[in-house]
């Protein structure tokens, strides 16, 4: 069988509906914690660049959070802090 460079591949990241934004900000920040470093400050730096390394991968930490989109973190933190500083 011969390749066709000429046609486009398809690349689709299987995304694993059961991920809870909570339950995942939860699990790396204990995680960054376990490995000693200040939790908040990595999770902001990722955040803010998109940057995997400033999670640790220690418990598979870095990949579980690569699971779930930046815009769906920052929903579940302002969702969060808006429902408990009313």
């Amino acid at each position: 069988m011969k390749d066709n460079f000429e046609d486009t591949m398809h690349f689709k990241k299987n995304k694993d509906e059961n991920l809870d934004p909570k339950e995942i900000l939860l699990y790396v920040y204990q995680a960054l914690e376990e490995k000693g470093y200040n939790a908040v400050n990595q999770l902001i730096g990722y955040l803010l660049s998109g940057d995997p390394a400033y999670i640790t991968s220690h418990k598979g930490a870095r990949n579980l959070i690569r699971g779930l989109e930046r815009d769906e973190l920052l929903e579940e933190l302002l969702k969060f802090y808006l429902e408990n500083n009313r």
